[in-house]
């Protein structure tokens, strides 16, 4: 949420900062500006309200220049969306200017405190505070200045600060929301986000919270909050910019949908052995004998990742034999949860930076337990602070709504499973072998799917105008239903629901009638008794529909025609084992999805109110 850049270095500023804004622009935003200091050692600041295109029109009536400077889109907390409340925000001087990522919890009494000093307040905004405080202790020297400042904040915070009057110099300060430093050759960033610096630099490293960076022109200095010096690892990041981009796609969660065959490839590629059907698991200070001996796991998580934790569970229950049980991170920490040195903690997060599923992991890590990430960034904070981490590998994830870093914790969790299931000898050499190579065959099987695009144009034309729908699934299948649903809801902005089809007859079944499009999820593993079973119930359950007038868009695995004989469309996917089938499934709901929002209008990467990464509670 909100986005930060800024630059220092020989180049023009104000290019690199926009275009940085741009590929930030996922966040979710409502106003933007900028400030660097120009050559005559003035501070020129530009703002607009609502798209980066109007800041861009500011820039070209009344433009600025300077080789360092900073940016900001901003996500309205407190005051309206107006050029006035956009970032950078100053001082009464106009000396030292601000952007901020986060909340200020403390605004209002630091706000009196200063107008009782003889500040102006100009804003509405819970940043100008830390404008004016920055002013308060300068004495010559911006950091201190800064590290005095923060001292004085309650809340969450990522920073970056300039000022006229000690010049060449860019503050940046990290206490929640994410803040990445890169580094290039005589020229140095800083950013909210790694696709932001991506098309000029692959080194750069996260802040950890605590820590201040200076940034000059002849490096970057790292040091605590007390002002004594830290090292962090510059990571090496491996995408391509060109991932970032959308690459003739009309919308990047189209191309990120078209991606997932690759991103799954990738995610397994390396852990899986294909002749012992052995699942290798790097990055881990976990040993062997530890997950051997966990009696528990808990799965955390918030969003669509929640949704893979619920499917995780199955996997994790079925594999290795261990209960497990799912909460949501907003929620977990808020309970006293009953975790200890006997319980893995596996936390879900693309961005690694979920402000509430990196409060749960702390939280749990106090309690004792072990914490294992799955994550889409290396070097994020979640990453740092686990005992060990699987990277997904799926790329950047520039679409709000999440799609391939789906697929990808779903495959994680896969490979998570297997492990434990090995580790605790609950899966014998054959089944392991089996596992992998259905497994292994999976980007094949998405990219099966994925040819058979054409049929959701005809699909959406009766499809779009509806006001609700609802979205049915059994056993493994219902955390499905649930990101069908979500996804519709998030993109489309349809009313949707998804719930388990054996609890029709309590309640929902009031609901279904001939306006009502239901999503069904009717796929089954012919080799999987209880699987099945659930299909058999499934197929009862669209009959249940069908009585009562309802129309029904089915998935269900190729060659199926008992679901054709009862359902009014049909999608297929590929057979494949139970557990793997949510990987293949998804895919049909997240183009369905697509294919509406696009149909109604609406702005599939950008959906209102949303923002990519959670970064504040």
């Amino acid at each position: 949420m909100c986005g930060i850049v800024g630059y220092i270095g020989p180049r023009k500023a104000v290019p690199i900062i926009i275009e940085g804004l741009k590929k930030l622009e996922y966040r979710g935003y409502d106003s933007a500006g900028v400030a660097v200091l120009e050559d005559n050692n003035e501070l020129g600041v530009r703002r607009a309200s609502g798209k980066l295109r109007n800041l861009e029109d500011v820039l070209r009536l009344s433009p600025v220049d300077g080789p360092y400077g900073i940016g900001h889109t901003r996500w309205a907390t407190h005051g309206r969306p107006t050029e006035e409340n956009a970032h950078p925000h100053r001082d009464c001087k106009g000396d030292i200017v601000v952007v901020h990522n986060g909340i200020v919890e403390n605004y209002l009494q630091l706000k009196r405190e200063l107008t009782e000093e003889g500040h102006k307040f100009v804003t509405e905004t819970d940043t100008e505070v830390i404008a004016h405080l920055v002013e308060k202790y300068f004495d010559g020297n911006l950091e201190n200045a800064v590290r005095d400042a923060i001292r004085k904040l309650s809340g969450v915070f990522a920073l970056s600060v300039i000022s006229r009057n000690d010049p060449h110099k860019i503050v940046a300060a990290r206490s929640g929301p994410p803040v990445v430093v890169g580094l290039g050759d005589g020229e140095y960033f800083v950013a909210s986000d790694v696709p932001a610096i991506l098309s000029h630099t692959r080194d750069m490293f996260f802040l950890a919270d605590g820590d201040m960076a200076v940034l000059t022109r002849e490096g970057v200095h790292l040091m605590d909050f007390d002002g004594k010096p830290v090292k962090r690892q510059v990571s090496h990041i491996l995408w391509d910019p060109i991932m970032a981009e959308k690459g003739g796609y009309k919308h990047f969660m189209l191309k990120e949908i078209f991606e997932q065959p690759r991103a799954v490839r990738d995610t397994t590629l390396g852990r899986v052995g294909q002749e012992s059907g052995r699942i290798f698991l790097d990055e881990m200070d976990i040993s062997a004998k530890e997950f051997k001996a966990f009696r528990q796991i808990r799965i955390v998580a918030c969003g669509t990742s929640w949704h893979a934790a619920l499917a995780g569970k199955f996997m994790i229950e079925r594999l290795a034999r261990l209960p497990v049980e799912v909460d949501y991170g907003s929620e977990f920490r808020y309970r006293d949860p009953i975790v200890g040195p006997d319980t893995l903690t596996i936390v879900i997060s693309q961005s690694g930076e979920t402000a509430d599923t990196l409060a749960a992991q702390r939280e749990a890590k106090q309690k004792g337990s072990k914490t294992l990430a799955i994550c889409n960034v290396v070097g994020s904070m979640i990453t740092r602070e686990a005992a060990g981490t699987l990277i997904t590998h799926a790329g950047p994830e520039i679409g709000v709504a999440s799609t391939k870093a789906f697929t990808c914790q779903l495959t994680a969790l896969f490979l998570i499973a297997m492990y434990l299931g090995q580790a605790r000898e609950t899966l014998s050499h054959e089944q392991s072998m089996k596992l992998a190579d259905q497994l292994l065959k999976l980007p094949a099987q998405l990219e099966e799917v994925l040819r058979r695009d054409g049929i959701y144009d005809d699909l959406t034309k009766i499809l779009f105008k509806a006001t609700d729908f609802l979205y049915l699934g059994r056993g493994i299948h219902f955390p499905i239903a649930l990101e069908g649903a979500l996804k519709l809801k998030e993109i489309s902005y349809i009313h949707a629901e998804g719930y388990p089809a054996g609890e029709m007859k309590h309640g929902p079944n009031a609901l279904i009638d001939e306006s009502l499009p239901t999503v069904v999820i009717a796929t089954r593993d012919r080799d999987n008794e209880l699987s099945n079973i659930l299909y058999e119930k499934t197929l009862s359950n669209i009959q249940e529909v069908k009585a009562r007038g309802g129309l029904v868009i089915a998935i269900a695995c190729e060659g199926d025609e008992d679901v054709r004989k009862v359902a009014d469309h049909v999608i297929t996917v590929g057979s494949t084992n139970e557990l793997l089938l949510p990987i293949l499934e998804v895919v049909p709901l997240q183009m369905l999805s697509y294919h509406i929002a696009v149909r109604r209008g609406c702005d599939v990467d950008q959906p209102r109110n949303l923002a990519k990464s959670v970064t504040v509670e």
